[in-house]
């Protein structure tokens, strides 16, 4: 069974692409696909681009070109929810566009012709993605605490399931972040391509998963050093998850 793995940049899947054995490169509309085995398991790797459309467009391009019967989002995300925290990780259970509005025509976030607003994560790939992700951070406890130095605080990283949100914006300030927390309360985490990809697994039927580390709380209050995040701790974080991933499903876990 081949999988998918995609993220919207290159440095969220870094080192991925070298671990890939008979590994081969192929450019097709417009994006370069690595294809190889990685855990004994055939896999491609590819970035999503960044928004919504780049993200459906890869998707499809996956499923179409290349057959994969599965696929699985890694990445970073804003926090929403009051627990979740910078240096977790949310494992998505549903997916909602939080700039859909038809209305009135539709409700508010009602994908037109759906009839639903939330397409949901694949339930099997999450239990397994549940396991890998708890795995990896015990792992890599230290990696969080050694990323923030002096600053670092006794808080474990936790693992968090539920709702994730996504939108062409990139939600930075205060205000916005309010403003999505009491439209969506239950809402985890929000990011620019997971709802999008749910949507055209949903319409091919295809299984799809997404687990995201969270590298700021969506507002403006101070961020981490983002680039020197995703490397030295959300690329960590997504091998580890992703190579337990596909060794547990291997065992049939």
């Amino acid at each position: 069974m081949s999988t998918a793995i995609l993220s919207a940049l290159a440095e969220e899947q870094q080192g991925l692409v070298e671990l890939l054995e008979q590994r081969q490169s192929i450019t097709h509309a417009g994006r370069e696909f690595h294809q190889g085995l990685l855990c004994g398991q055939p896999v491609v790797l590819a970035l999503a681009r960044i928004g919504k459309v780049a993200a459906a467009t890869t998707a499809t391009a996956l499923i179409e070109r290349f057959g994969v019967q599965r696929i699985l989002f890694i990445g970073v995300a804003g926090g929403l929810g009051p627990d979740v925290q910078v240096g977790d990780v949310v494992i998505a259970s549903h997916f909602v566009q939080h700039d859909m509005d038809a209305s009135p025509l539709f409700p508010r976030y009602e994908v037109p012709l759906y009839g639903r607003s939330e397409f949901a994560a694949d339930e099997n790939l999450n239990a397994t993605l549940l396991i890998a992700a708890k795995h990896a951070l015990a792992l890599a406890c230290g990696i969080f605490d050694s990323f923030l130095g002096e600053r670092a605080t006794a808080r474990v990283c936790q693992v968090h399931q539920g709702l994730v949100i996504s939108g062409d914006r990139f939600v930075a300030t205060s205000v916005e972040s309010r403003a999505l927390q009491q439209a969506l309360p239950h809402a985890l985490a929000v990011e620019m391509e997971g709802a999008a990809v749910a949507q055209v697994c949903h319409d091919y039927g295809i299984p799809f998963a997404a687990v995201r580390t969270i590298s700021d709380r969506a507002d403006d209050a101070a961020h981490v050093d983002f680039p020197r995040f995703v490397s030295a701790v959300a690329s960590v974080y997504a091998r580890a998850v992703v190579q337990g991933f596909l060794r547990f499903q291997t065992l049939g876990i």
